[in-house]
């Protein structure tokens, strides 16, 4: 395991242990200086393999800490605020890392700052398979204090966004408009090309006219994507789709993407259960 992190550390709090949690947890080392919360018991037992403490509650998971990262599902994200907010320290940084719209971390936020903690909109702005270098983009009044936190802990792309909560979650949810509407469009028309049987030459006429990379390697791994986290990325769809009605703009496509990716995700359970 890398050793990443000085004996220093601020004391971390990760509040979910997902493919998030295990992917930071897994690049660093936060040995002696992480505890994990997880509602999963399975999520729990394997924190301890990546130097994550396993907390009996949330509680336990929070004390002491000096930040806590909230790394739930898009759909839990503001409970998650709410529930443990009363249980953070006061002057704790809250980084809420969760692919929701501005209107649910002004929430989330509310619910933080009336406990006494810190609460960071912090956008997750790549695959977290790039572990501590993934971009993170921050904002809200205390962005630029956690900064030099979050660097401690070994994140090594870090902008700033602005001062308003909100901000950065705008620009991730607004983005995810095209990075996820592009993949649901090739997977419905690659669906639709196989069952006309015409599936080579359309591919073969796309790339005709975008040589960059191949159509038919993006839609493989487009639907790769969808349904490995088709259900997550429908979450944060969905959460795309509140953030461009807030604005004022009728989410029709971006709706739509948020079936075909759930569908995407149901069409693997479904392989799985044939098997």
């Amino acid at each position: 395991m890398p050793d990443s992190t000085a004996p220093s550390s601020p004391r971390v709090a990760l509040i979910g242990f997902g493919e998030a949690g295990e992917t930071f947890a897994a690049s660093t080392n936060w040995r002696g200086h992480a505890r994990g919360w997880d509602v999963l018991p399975e999520r729990r037992a394997a924190m301890a393999q990546w130097g994550v403490e396993s907390a009996a509650n949330a509680a336990e998971a929070l004390a002491d800490c000096a930040i806590a990262l909230s790394l739930v599902t898009a759909d839990a994200a503001l409970d998650a605020a709410r529930q443990y907010a009363p249980l953070l320290p006061k002057g704790a940084f809250w980084c809420d890392m969760n692919s929701v719209a501005p209107d649910t971390k002004r929430e989330a936020a509310a619910c933080i700052g009336e406990s006494g903690g810190r609460y960071v909109d912090v956008a997750v702005m790549a695959p977290v398979e790039a572990a501590l270098a993934v971009p993170l983009l921050l904002s809200g009044p205390h962005a630029a204090d956690v900064a030099p936190v979050l660097g401690e802990l070994g994140f090594s792309n870090i902008r700033l966004a602005g001062s308003e909560i909100g901000r950065a979650s705008a620009i991730k949810m607004i983005r995810s408009v095209i990075i996820k509407g592009i993949e649901a469009l090739s997977d419905e028309c690659a669906s639709a090309a196989e069952a006309a049987g015409v599936f080579d030459e359309v591919m073969a006429s796309l790339d005709a006219s975008e040589k960059r990379v191949g159509w038919a390697e993006r839609v493989a791994y487009n639907r790769e994507r969808m349904q490995r986290h088709g259900l997550r990325r429908a979450a944060e769809m969905e959460q795309s789709a509140k953030t461009l009605l807030g604005l004022g703009v009728e989410p029709i496509m971006t709706r739509g993407t948020v079936e075909r990716q759930r569908k995407a995700a149901d069409r693997k359970h479904e392989r799985i259960e044939a098997a």
